[in-house]
């Protein structure tokens, strides 16, 4: 017995058992807390605590589906026996269970390993290949991470004054500044736009793992995170409303101007991660919920499509040298576009039943103008870059090596895709009737009844009609959207500015060491040495600046 098959029935099995426990669960109205205490000196005691709702059950049902999966997958993809897949599957072992520790725990001391685990883990996936651009990928992966452990360490220190590490209890009791903790941390988990930045460069990882961190596991730790954390006072704020839509237009745009196969994908992510966020400060943490479960099951076969892709053309991945995969490849094809359109929110697929019902309750609300269409612009921007997508892999001409031999010779690859392709079209509408989602009864207009679907169609059109302008715009339009805005801390404007003001040290510099500590460094330095100039000067000077600064205090 291959020890894939059994970690993957293993999965297979105890996702199944969740799903029964949450339905359960959920019918009751109940929820369950196990304590263990495994260690009691006098009066401090200390123990583990699981809770099990319909949420973490569920969420945990998908996240174990996804994993079997993966797992199934990565026994070709990776290679048979060898010391580097057998390494490669236990740190998706530990990646899994690290994702479990976090879902499972309403203790934020718990949480908080599982979220290392998560930092630490990925960090070592992204490096498996050792080369040199994954090693670079994988140091910004993890100190950004990084960055979202702090606000969860400060929250930690803060929650000794309730008492209990058990947020659970004490929601209506927090703080703002501890909410505000939270959302930082997982805003950079779920790569919102100011720490966006690492989530194409995670790309570097083998694509099994790609698809379980952009699906299920990695980035919707943050979103997770707020559901779970979810107050109506706290959560209602128009600037991080602005930032979460803000990321998805960015992402949207992006994406179409990007030719890495796994990279257009990842931005895609970054898209669905910003509707969820957006759903989570409109104050609809249930929809937000129900995208993160039906993103994940689509999301996790575009990543397995697209891999093979890549597997079968000798690792390449720029779209500009595949073409007619539809010929060679019918069933991952198949699979690909049925997860393609589902992304698009294509009508009676996953991603329609939770995409389409989350913009059209936020339009119900009465949000300004500004931000709906900025909700369905980035609608459209969605069907645009998947359709470009779509004509660059499946429809034009094939540009790679013309004796290079395709087919769906898959063995058990092509298992995980089938589970996968049926979820990606059942999952929404099914989720929707066990839920009750479609009891609520949303009166629009019209027009903005059919806005939506409009908008995936004129997408599609003009994505379409894209295709055929090579290019449109100067050269500094692709530079600022090929580099996701310059989020990677160079600009070239800023550059030349430095070059104008300094000749030296600041010529080298790019804008996130010139505003960051290195340029701040730089004038510290500078201003000390001008102080010591002066008093090293006359003592007149120096008698006259401190009379100066009495004045200025007083």
């Amino acid at each position: 017995m291959n020890i894939f098959y059994v970690w993957c029935y293993f999965f297979g099995f105890f996702s199944i058992l969740f799903m029964f426990i949450g339905l359960n669960l959920l019918i009751l109205n109940f929820s369950l807390i196990l304590d263990w205490n495994f260690l009691s000196l006098n009066s401090v005691s200390f123990s583990y605590i699981i809770y099990m709702d319909w949420i973490s059950m569920v969420f945990s049902s998908v996240v174990l589906f996804i994993s079997s999966m993966v797992i199934l997958y990565s026994k070709v993809y990776m290679g048979e026996y060898n010391c580097g897949s057998v390494r490669f599957l236990f740190l998706v072992l530990m990646f899994v269970l690290s994702m479990l520790l976090m879902v499972m725990s309403p203790n934020l001391v718990s949480i908080l390993l599982g979220w290392d685990g998560l930092g630490l883990v990925s960090y070592l996936l992204v490096i498996y290949y050792m080369t040199l651009s994954s090693y670079l990928a994988g140091m910004i992966t993890c100190l950004i991470n990084r960055l979202g452990d702090i606000g969860l360490l400060i929250s930690i220190s803060w929650l000794f004054s309730y008492g209990s590490w058990n947020f659970m209890f004490y929601l209506e009791f927090f703080e703002w500044k501890i909410f505000f903790l939270i959302i930082i941390s997982s805003f950079t988990k779920s790569a919102q736009v100011p720490f966006s930045m690492w989530l194409p460069a995670a790309m570097s990882a083998p694509t099994p793992v790609s698809a379980l961190v952009h699906s299920s596991t990695l980035v919707t730790a943050g979103v997770y995170l707020l559901i779970r954390f979810f107050n109506s006072l706290n959560f209602n704020s128009t600037f991080l409303l602005f930032i979460s839509i803000s990321t998805m237009i960015m992402s949207s745009i992006c994406a179409n101007y990007e030719f890495d196969l796994k990279k257009i994908i990842a931005l895609s992510t970054l898209s669905q991660l910003g509707l969820m966020m957006t759903c989570l400060f409109m104050q609809l943490p249930d929809l937000a919920f129900f995208h993160l479960l039906s993103h994940a099951m689509f999301k996790s076969l575009l990543f397995l499509c697209a891999g093979i892709v890549i597997h079968f053309m000798s690792g390449c991945q720029d779209i500009r040298f595949m073409g007619g995969v539809s010929l060679t490849m019918p069933l991952t094809s198949c699979c690909f576009n049925v997860s393609n359109l589902a992304l698009c929110g294509f009508p009676f697929l996953s991603g329609f039943y939770s995409s389409d019902l989350a913009i059209e309750t936020i339009s119900f609300f009465g949000v300004d103008f500004f931000m709906v269409f900025l909700l369905y612009f980035s609608l459209g921007l969605t069907s645009l870059y998947s359709i470009r997508l779509f004509f660059y892999t499946m429809i034009s001409n094939m540009n790679y090596l013309s004796f290079l031999s395709l087919g769906d010779n898959m063995v058990s690859m092509k298992y995980s895709l089938v589970f996968l392709s049926f979820f990606s079209v059942v999952f929404g509408c099914s989720y929707t009737w066990l839920m009750d989602l479609d009891m609520s009864f949303l009166i629009l207009p019209f027009y903005l009844k059919m806005l939506s679907i409009f908008m995936v169609l004129s997408g599609l059109y003009f994505g379409y009609e894209l295709i055929s302008i090579k290019s449109s715009f100067n050269y500094s339009f692709y530079l600022l959207n090929g580099s996701m805005w310059f989020m990677y801390s160079y600009f070239y404007g800023i550059y030349y500015y430095n070059y104008l003001v300094s000749q030296n040290l600041l010529t080298s510099m790019y804008w996130g060491e010139f505003y960051g500590g290195l340029g701040i460094s730089y004038y510290i330095l500078k201003l000390s040495n001008y102080t010591q100039i002066y008093s090293l000067g006359s003592l007149k000077i120096f008698l006259i600046v401190l009379i100066f600064w009495f004045i200025i205090f007083y």
